[in-house]
């Protein structure tokens, strides 16, 4: 008899057994249907790395990154440290390596271009990917396991929209490549946050330049296929417009939108969520226990538990079990104070 690692096994009449919170090891005799996608890191074995960002005050660029193990509750450890100190959001993930690019570093606009990887289960900080072909600010990131994709931004100090969608293979290191689509300028296409499966992303969080520098929210959720990354599509809305907030892929359906700021005033704590694969609008999930700031925070899932990492003057994690709605419960501290950081995950490839 041989080994086999599932999470879930239908015998000859049709009956399934449980999904195990962990690998299990059964016998070969029954006919078994094995789970799609990245199993051996299904149900419980995912890592979280978030990290950079700045310190708000004073404000100083950081290149720090800490990790979670998302099944265990406790506090971060150092992970290492990125190529260079900024603001930063992800391209995607596979089960092995996360991609980080683009950002902000006041007073070295050069970092803003940077694509650095990370190995999951090595450690010892960020490696040199490549450099990112358009360079936005504050952008949509988020990937299938294969191609990291990246969204929409804006640039400084003009704060003109960007509606590229540019990409990368996960991995393969080397220089972004802009695809023949765009974000949807008029329902906007600044500060997205994004879900994903391995099939479809989904942006939302968008902003509309009225002229530079005064953008307007919106509550638009828009979709790009991401074997095709032709023009986004409109998927619904979001309950309440903002910008500037986080997404993650917390299953194989469902995705989460964190935080978010309505513009001037106080910033949302709200978790919407939508099926990926189901146009309409956002449902409203609970609410972020302590406030995020507008750029919302880092998050990452292991398809049962998404973990949100928060913001600006607080290093506390909170956690959300996704299939019961309700608001985050303390899963323990990050190593540091950062905000606008970013978080991912090697569960499911697709984060932003």
């Amino acid at each position: 008899m041989s080994d086999i690692k599932i999470n879930n096994i239908t015998d000859r009449s049709g009956s399934s057994g449980p999904i195990f919170a962990g690998i299990s090891t059964v016998s070969t005799d029954a006919f078994m249907v094995m789970p799609s996608g990245p199993t051996e890191f299904r149900g419980g074995r995912a890592r979280l790395v978030f990290g950079g960002g700045y310190y708000p005050s004073p404000h100083a660029n950081l290149n720090t990154l800490d990790f979670v193990e998302i099944a265990t509750l406790g506090n971060a450890v150092d992970f290492g440290d990125k190529t260079v100190a900024r603001t930063s959001r992800q391209m995607g993930s596979s089960s092995t390596r996360g991609i980080m690019g683009s950002g902000n570093a006041p007073g070295n606009p050069d970092a803003r271009s940077v694509i650095d990887y990370i190995t999951f289960q090595s450690g010892g900080g960020a490696n040199d990917f490549g450099d990112l072909t358009v360079v936005p600010i504050k952008s949509a990131g988020f990937g299938n396991g294969v191609r990291g994709v990246f969204a929409g931004g804006y640039t400084t100090p003009s704060d003109f929209t960007i509606t590229t969608i540019q990409y990368v293979n996960i991995a393969t290191t080397g220089n972004s490549i802009v695809a023949a689509g765009e974000l949807n300028a008029t329902e906007g296409a600044k500060s997205d946050s994004s879900v994903a499966d391995s099939t479809r992303g989904c942006v939302a969080g968008l902003d509309i330049d009225q002229f530079p520098g005064t953008p307007l929210q919106t509550n638009a959720i828009h979709f790009i296929t991401t074997a095709t990354l032709g023009d986004s599509q409109d998927f619904g809305d979001l309950t309440v417009a903002r910008r500037c907030g986080n997404g993650v892929s917390s299953s194989t359906t469902r995705g989460l939108f964190y935080s978010g700021s309505p513009g001037p005033g106080p910033h949302r704590n709200t978790i919407d969520y939508i099926t990926i694969q189901s146009l309409g609008n956002a449902i409203d999930f609970g609410d972020i226990t302590t406030h995020n700031n507008q750029d919302g925070a880092s998050h990452g899932s292991n398809l049962t538990r998404s973990v949100n990492r928060v913001n600006n003057d607080a290093n506390t994690i909170e956690y959300v079990t996704i299939a019961t709605l309700g608001n985050t419960i303390e899963f323990g501290d990050s190593t540091h104070v950062a905000a606008s950081n970013l978080g991912i995950d090697n569960s499911n490839g697709s984060i932003g």
